[in-house]
């Protein structure tokens, strides 16, 4: 039986000569570091709906979605038509525009914490803006994270990202000493490390579904407890909502759960596939940011960039955000039940030796081994064997036309169908029976 690196070897052999002209250009080939996997990944020439299309001509059904954040598929109708419009009319303004006015009024009556909004053209810049935030009102340094969160590139955020969590994340760092980090659906612990730094502690960022390490949804104890003390201590609780927003209602999942945060950061859906960062907080947490009414020592210093609140994201996030309204109940329940689907179903077809995580229309299987039996928080699933994951994304890709980024959480679009579901069920038994 011919290997599947064989296979993918044989198919993509244009991918293999362009990548390799990439190395000559972009470090390890790639402008991110986690789209590289071996032996090298296909080029991508077109994407449409459910698919992408590598430059060998091979089509794959697309679970990665544009880093989960497609939630609509590629090139979906609506958004295309607005932004089409908007293209001929300019595309950069570098100043205030009424498209940028249009979209708040739409994201501040479905996230009811964005009293104040700012734009930005990244997650990243938006996590590293909220933490600045956080001190600047309490006068604190501290920052507290999650074990396994990940909050983008931003050096106040950089740590306790990659298992084990007590080893440094990158050279070059010069302040981790700033952020302590808890472990997450352990709320004793937590308490217990926020209590012995709640004198310098400005605040604490959480994503309430831990999308890069494993996929994990926090319990609402846990989210509930963390707040508690955070409000009582004065600190700022701060939501990383980057891939939740949007993603499994119109709105936030804050909202479902009883949470009363600070500063919410949206992204990825929000932009309706445009680049896009965006930090929502209460008026009295903004206000600092104000440089109108605040002297120079006494604000909290925030841009946005050259291409923050540009013509072209307002325009498709505004068309994106209305259209997930309009639809949101039949879309909602539609990939919601694939992704029940798809979880139930791949823990009978590898039995015992796999926990699926997530909720709603993400999921993500765990290959256990070293005694861990459930998923509640990163280190369990770092503990997991992520070799067999990777391998399982990858005879997918090579087998069956079914592109996960290997290791990665599976993320279900609107263009999905009942059929992609059996399909990516049916390599799954393959796989399982070849274990």
């Amino acid at each position: 039986m011919q290997s599947s690196l064989d296979i993918y070897k044989k198919h993509t052999k244009k991918s293999a000569k362009m990548f390799e002209r990439s190395k000559k250009y972009h470090i390890s080939g790639v402008s991110h570091n986690i789209r590289f996997f071996e032996p090298y990944p296909f080029v991508t020439k077109s994407a449409k709906g459910k698919y992408l299309i590598d430059v060998d001509g091979n089509k794959y059904t697309d679970y990665w979605m544009g880093h989960w954040s497609l939630i609509l598929g590629h090139v979906a109708p609506k958004i295309t038509g607005e932004v089409k419009k908007q293209i001929n009319n300019c595309w950069m303004h570098g100043t205030v525009n009424a498209n940028t006015i249009e979209f708040s009024e739409v994201i501040q009556k479905a996230v009811p914490v964005a009293e104040k909004i700012r734009y930005v053209s990244t997650g990243t810049e938006a996590t590293m803006y909220a933490t600045r935030i956080a001190r600047a009102k309490t006068g604190r340094k501290i920052i507290a994270k999650i074990d396994g969160g990940w909050h983008g590139y931003t050096t106040d955020l950089l740590k306790s990202v990659n298992y084990p969590f007590d080893q440094t994340e990158s050279a070059g760092l010069t302040d981790e000493a700033h952020i302590v980090s808890i472990p997450y659906n352990n709320l004793e612990k937590s308490l217990s490390i926020l209590e012995s730094v709640k004198d310098d502690l400005a605040g604490v960022i959480i994503e309430p579904v831990l999308g890069g390490a494993g996929c994990i949804p926090a319990t609402k104890e846990y989210l509930t407890g963390v707040q508690e003390f955070i409000h009582k201590n004065n600190s700022i609780f701060i939501l990383d909502e980057i891939v939740t927003g949007f993603r499994f209602r119109f709105g936030c999942l804050y909202n479902t759960m009883n949470l009363d945060p600070d500063i919410v950061t949206l992204g990825k859906i929000t932009g309706g596939g445009f680049p896009i960062g965006v930090i929502c907080g209460k008026d009295e947490i903004m206000k600092i940011t104000d440089i109108n009414s605040n002297k120079r020592l006494d604000r909290s210093y925030i841009g946005g960039g050259t291409f923050s609140a540009n013509p072209m994201t307002m325009t498709s996030g505004k068309a994106m955000l209305e259209f997930l309204k309009k639809n949101s109940g039949p879309l909602y329940k539609k990939i919601g039940k694939f992704g029940e689907q798809t979880r139930k179903e791949l823990t009978k077809i590898f039995q015992d030796k796999v926990t699926v995580t997530g909720m709603g229309s993400l999921f993500m299987p765990h290959f256990l081994q070293n005694g861990v039996t459930d998923i509640t928080n990163a280190e369990d699933a770092a503990r997991c064997n992520t070799s067999i994951l990777k391998k399982y994304h990858f005879e997918m890709i090579a087998r069956d036309g079914i592109f996960f980024l290997p290791g990665k959480l599976g993320a279900i679009s609107n263009a999905h169908t009942e059929a992609d579901i059996k399909k990516l069920l049916e390599a799954s038994e393959r796989f399982a029976e070849s274990m």
